[in-house]
């Protein structure tokens, strides 16, 4: 049975495990210096946050978890077929977590992940330069969109 994934940037992450847990009504599941997640059962949702220096506040992405490799195929076939750029990450470590996953952005730039988690992992891991492709879908897609600002070069600050 599919999962529906919520994963929220946060100012404050211990303020923020304890608004969550208050609203959910439960502890998280997994809680890193960085990051908790909590694996709701009603609703199904996995809800992550995380802080990370720099990172966008609020949501950050969506996502569909699923459980074995014949709903990830299902999964990966409606990506595919909704006309969109899909970037497929495959075998990667993201969240404290080994899993399989590919990404799409919807037309405004929204990105969703699809996902089979295999295992747990001792470090967060990284993401792909997601921006790049909410950027480019959202742009193509909007009647008045400015132009597109150049990345700002990469820093050494507190993000490393």
């Amino acid at each position: 049975m599919k999962r529906f994934h919520v994963h929220v940037g946060v100012e404050k992450l211990d303020a923020s495990i304890a608004f969550y847990s208050g609203l959910f009504g439960q502890e998280p599941s997994v809680v890193k210096p960085d990051y908790a997640k909590w694996m709701l059962d009603d609703p199904r949702v996995n809800f992550a946050i995380s802080q990370k220096c720099g990172a966008v506040k609020g949501v950050e992405h969506l996502g569909i978890q699923v459980e074995d490799q014949g709903e990830l195929a299902e999964v990966y076939g409606r990506l595919k077929a909704a006309d969109r750029p899909v970037l497929e990450e495959g075998a990667t470590t993201c969240c404290y977590a080994q899993s399989e996953k590919s990404w799409i952005a919807d037309p405004d730039g929204v990105v969703w992940e699809a996902f089979l988690t295999n295992g747990e992992s001792t470090v967060y891991g990284g993401n792909p330069e997601l921006q790049q492709l909410a950027s480019a879908n959202a742009a193509a897609n909007a009647c008045c969109a400015p132009a597109q600002a150049a990345p700002a070069p990469a820093t050494t600050g507190c993000c490393g």
